[in-house]
């Protein structure tokens, strides 16, 4: 298997990812509204599958409904009507266990929560306390048991994702795990993890090069490793990794470490050129979608299959323009 074909996502696929009902405009608020996202229904919408959940419906509770709260311990609140004060946090943990059950049979590669909701908020979601203050430091109920159950799985609220970096990291992290599965279901011999490792190498140093690092030992000590514990330790350290938020002067080391590739086939100005745009991005000047597309375009003309197969290349589908601002 080459590098290349062992990170290939069939595009006509749409990638499964989790999304909060409300999200997608249908009217399954308390209030019997929505909160609908374009830019997750009309721009990621053409990528995902969406796998729409709400919680709160789907345990059994009406639209319109009164409005529910967290109330007590942040680190482990309870959830209850406001008007009432009627509890309904095991009815929630309940149907929270049996529908997570089934989510191993969806093949998920990501999850977009509501935010400040009890049910579905990630995190700062507010929590009263018995002495009538609140605090900002609690995460809803189903949105803390998803992530106790799938922490490899990359999650997100819509809130976030307004922020083109946290989206951008986000929308990179799914598509890897993506691979990351496809490469697992396809069986994962030492071989193709080291096909796997190889081509992810700038995509993993432009993000956490210490991590990058312990992949590559983990790698290196592969054959001595039951392959369960091999495809576990390393889909742990590999998501991870990712996670970390790449910076600009990563990428500038990224972008000098590629460029040594291909510097033998490029003419004085071409190198020149090459240099000042990294230089220029490092400074913020220009954005890294310009040192990065001059790049492409001299790979292409110079083939380095190396280099060729590199996802950090293209990390999901252009389409996306996700890597105009970084």
């Amino acid at each position: 298997m080459t590098t290349a074909t062992a990170t290939s996502i069939d595009v006509a696929t749409k990638i499964k990812v989790g999304i909060s009902t409300c999200l997608l405009g249908r009217n399954v608020r308390y209030d019997g509204g929505h909160q609908r996202d374009a830019y997750l229904v009309e721009t990621l919408g053409r990528w995902f599958e969406y796998v729409s959940v709400c919680p709160e419906v789907e345990m059994g509770l009406s639209i319109p409904r009164p409005a529910l709260r967290l109330v007590g311990d942040v680190e482990a609140p309870r959830m209850e009507f406001r008007a009432s004060g009627e509890d309904v946090t095991d009815r929630m943990a309940r149907w929270a266990k049996a529908r997570l059950d089934l989510f191993d049979e969806l093949d998920l590669c990501g999850y977009v929560l509501k935010s400040d909701s009890p049910s579905c908020g990630m995190e700062r979601v507010k929590v009263h306390a018995a002495n009538g203050q609140s605090s900002r430091k609690g995460q809803g109920l189903f949105a803390a048991a998803l992530m106790a159950r799938f922490p490899l799985l990359p999650v997100e609220e819509e809130g976030r994702l307004h922020d083109v970096g946290i989206r951008d990291n986000w929308i990179e992290r799914v598509f890897a795990f993506r691979r990351w599965r496809d490469a697992v279901a396809a069986g994962l011999t030492v071989g193709r993890l080291v096909a796997f490792h190889t081509a992810h190498k700038f995509q993993l140093l432009s993000h956490d090069p210490t991590r990058y690092r312990a992949l590559g030992q983990l790698v290196a000590d592969a054959k001595a490793l039951p392959r369960a514990q091999m495809v576990t330790l390393y889909g742990e350290l590999f998501m991870t990794a990712l996670r970390t938020r790449a910076t600009p002067g990563k990428h500038a080391n990224v972008l000098q470490h590629l460029v040594g590739f291909v510097t033998d086939a490029l003419d004085p100005a071409d190198r020149a050129e090459l240099a000042r745009l990294i230089d220029d991005y490092r400074k913020g000047l220009v954005p890294l979608v310009v040192p990065l597309t001059l790049l492409r375009h001299h790979v292409r003309r110079h083939p380095a299959p190396y280099v060729d197969g590199q996802t950090y290349l293209d990390p999901h589908p252009r389409e996306l323009m996700l890597r105009n601002h970084a």
